[in-house]
């Protein structure tokens, strides 16, 4: 049998892209940093994210119908360290890294991300500890052409092309 620490290590090994999840409810902004996010269905467009249930942005997130993503770029690994909890930021807090607007659902959407998707909730479905969130792209704002960030082995560094190897 497959306990939990042994998947939580084995899944340190894929790497993946850095993404803030944020959204806003009743005027309170709520996020967090998340490597779970996949795209579903280019036609309609369609991205989901997997959200623990316990995580402080999942309520929101359900209640406003509405999330971002927003991909970071190489060198906003201080904007995940804040939105993953490891700088100890909560709520509201955190949105004092980096500038945020809305883009058109009214979920806030980091500017200067390498790109952010603003996607309206179509379906939440449970499965153990977390909530599969699924998006409608309601919009789509791309605002950089660096290297993207990723995370893996606990650590953060970017990818580069074909030959050339990870960075960490």
């Amino acid at each position: 049998m497959t306990t939990t620490d042994d998947f939580k290590k084995a899944m340190r090994h894929l790497a993946g892209g850095v993404a803030i999840i944020a959204t806003e409810h009743e005027g309170r902004r709520a996020g967090l940093a998340a490597t779970a996010v996949c795209s579903v269905s280019a036609d309609p467009p369609t991205l989901l994210v997997c959200i623990n249930s316990g995580a402080s942005a999942h309520e929101p997130i359900r209640a406003s119908g509405c999330f971002s993503v927003n991909l970071l770029a190489s060198g906003q690994d201080s904007i995940a360290r804040c939105f993953s909890g490891e700088t100890g930021l909560k709520g509201e807090e955190r949105f004092t890294v980096g500038k945020w607007a809305p883009l058109v659902t009214g979920a806030p959407v980091l500017q200067g991300a390498l790109v952010s998707f603003d996607c309206r909730v179509t379906e939440i479905t449970r499965m153990g500890t977390h909530s599969v969130f699924f998006g409608a792209v309601a919009g789509i704002a791309s605002r950089s052409t660096t290297r993207p960030l990723i995370y893996a082995h606990g650590t953060y560094g970017t990818f580069s092309p074909e030959g050339a190897g990870l960075w960490w």
